[in-house]
């Protein structure tokens, strides 16, 4: 299969890329960037099936020349609230097969508007296929699907801001700190204030307890249309507690309230990267994810607990890997605007993270690996 990574030389998308480079079956891959120069480095050191291009997702002549053709796209390219919509539009324009790792709430609800065109087309698009949302709405539907009823899916991801210090990731995590971001409640949506309902949660080691809050991710905007649920909460946090309150803070001072604004605090952000991210550093830096399932089984009530801790970048980029193969392959086929709790197969999916590595668990304590 051929493949273009689109942002391919980005901190997430470059982790998908080497992981597609060991695939016998990926007889091209072409990494897209902005930074010329970073994707030409890339392509060499990966070797002879790796070829590299510029382009500029805001050029849509540009973009659809160069995904056409290509088996699979994939993205990286974020922050996703500026880039999902058009670069998804562009695969479909091409009439490729797209998987993305998009975390931004509302850029997930633009891109489902493509949906009638994707399935008038026959083309697949895939959002949302990373670490959360991905594994998390993978694990979300594998609960699901052993409940008769379900009550409430509860995602919560923790991670140290030093596990990626990117800019698109600086300018995601101001994005969904700021205003007021959808939670699903009571079967209906409903917008609460980011940074807000603050509550301590127990993830797997090295991870362990984070404080985390009500922020905007994709999972309360998709999960809901795929899974029937009453109530879905996403509620993330970082490790450096004193980083939470600084995000919180910019927040509350409308200093992140328009796209210009968060440009200018995200530039800020990375030139004191050096300094902010030493502020509470754990020894050990490194993301986790956290899945609850409650409701019903037989009549009593269940409830199903899972997690998982990697580095962000496997966590982020195996899954886009994945997914694109799953692509390529003809295991993933269903035409429209899809997520993944709504077409990647948990056991198949699951068991190729065990292959590279990323260990899934269950129970209360996280005591049982089940990949």
């Amino acid at each position: 299969m051929k493949i273009i990574a689109l942002g391919g030389a980005g901190d997430m998308c470059s982790f998908a890329v080497r992981d597609l480079a060991r695939q016998d079956d990926v007889a091209e891959i072409m990494i897209a960037d902005y930074d010329e120069d970073a994707a030409g480095a890339l392509a060499k050191e990966l070797g002879a099936r790796c070829r590299s291009m510029k382009v500029d997702a805001n050029r849509e002549s540009e973009l659809v020349r160069a995904i056409a053709g290509y088996d699979v796209a994939i993205s990286g390219i974020g922050p996703f609230y500026k880039y999902e919509h058009k670069v998804a539009k562009g695969a479909l324009d091409a009439g490729v097969p797209y998987v993305s790792i998009c975390d931004d709430y509302d850029a997930a609800e633009a891109v489902f508007e493509l949906d009638a065109e994707a399935k008038r087309k026959g083309v697949t698009i895939l959002t949302g296929l990373g670490w959360t949302p991905g594994i998390s709405n993978i694990l979300a539907r594998m609960g699901a699907d052993l409940l008769d009823d379900i009550e409430e899916i509860a995602v919560a991801w923790g991670g140290s801001a030093s596990d990626s210090e990117g800019y698109a990731v600086i300018l995601h995590t101001i994005h969904i700190f700021t205003g007021f971001v959808p939670s699903f409640q009571h079967g209906r949506k409903k917008m609460v204030r980011a940074g807000g309902d603050r509550e301590k949660v127990v993830f797997p080691e090295p991870v362990d307890e984070i404080y985390v809050y009500n922020l905007g991710h994709p999972e309360p905007v998709t999960i809901p249309r795929f899974i029937n649920v009453k109530n879905v909460t996403l509620k993330g946090g970082l490790s450096e507690e004193e980083l939470n309150q600084v995000a919180r803070y910019l927040a509350r001072a409308r200093l992140t309230n328009s796209v210009r604004r968060k440009d200018i605090m995200g530039k800020a952000v990375k030139a004191l990267g050096p300094l902010l991210f030493k502020l509470g550093k754990p020894d050990n830096p490194c993301s986790a994810i956290r899945v609850d399932v409650i409701g019903m089984k037989g009549g009593k009530p269940k409830h199903i607990t899972y997690g998982a801790a990697d580095h962000m970048n496997a966590l982020t980029g195996l899954p886009l890997s994945i997914g694109a193969l799953m692509v390529g392959r003809g295991l993933i086929a269903r035409p429209g605007v899809q997520a993944p709790e709504s077409c990647v197969d948990p056991a198949t999916f699951l068991a190729e993270l065990g292959k590279r590595d990323v260990k899934i668990y269950e129970g209360d304590d996280f005591g049982k690996q089940i990949n």
